[in-house]
């Protein structure tokens, strides 16, 4: 089975996620899309992030019965910060009957020079890369990759947790499982308001 991996701390999934996870799932020769939750990105401020096991149930609220889609926890079990290279090896290695390729924005692919063993990463892997504005690919570095024109949604998990610590709706930016789950728990709503 080909699975496409689509990393994220997901803090907290929302729409946008889901709407490119399933694009790629349906729109490419990726059988799966697994969305790998990352406890601890070594590019993002640990203490900003909720507990990995309540990301972990939103997330498979948000999924709920769509079986194109599932949640990893593979990096759960792997030293903290989660770098990529490393998960690869691991999942790899742990289902060898799979083949694996990289889900990832534009954006990222245009700071993949900065990640642990990129060139390896590049040898190693196929890239799906989803355009966002103002980051055009240029494949100067020999990678193997598809070019998505994913549909986007100019929303962010950030702005979403300053919604909710502002007391503002979040309706319709998050499924609604996701919704009541951050309701009935009042996730992100004590968090400090200068966090990004």
């Amino acid at each position: 089975m080909h699975i496409g991996l689509y990393f994220g701390s997901f803090n907290p999934v929302h729409n946008g996620h889901l709407i490119i996870a399933n694009y790629v799932a349906y729109n490419t020769t990726i059988d799966q899309v697994w969305l790998v939750l990352s406890p601890h990105n070594p590019l993002k401020v640990q203490a900003s992030l909720l507990n990995e096991y309540q990301r972990l149930h939103l997330i498979q609220e948000a999924i709920l019965h769509e079986k194109k889609l599932k949640v990893s926890t593979i990096e759960f079990n792997l030293p903290k910060p989660s770098y990529t290279i490393d998960t690869m090896a691991y999942i790899t290695e742990k289902y060898p009957k799979h083949t694996f390729s990289i889900i990832m924005g534009s954006d990222s692919y245009m700071n993949i020079q900065h990640w642990k063993n990129y060139e390896t990463l590049m040898a190693t892997y196929k890239l799906y890369i989803y355009l966002r504005p103002g980051y055009d690919v240029n494949n100067n570095l020999a990678a193997n990759i598809e070019v998505l024109k994913a549909p986007l949604l100019d929303i962010s998990s950030t702005q979403i947790r300053k919604m909710i610590q502002a007391k503002h709706s979040i309706r319709y930016w998050v499924p609604d499982m996701v919704l009541t789950a951050i309701e009935n728990s009042n996730l992100y709503s004590l968090q400090n308001k200068t966090e990004n």
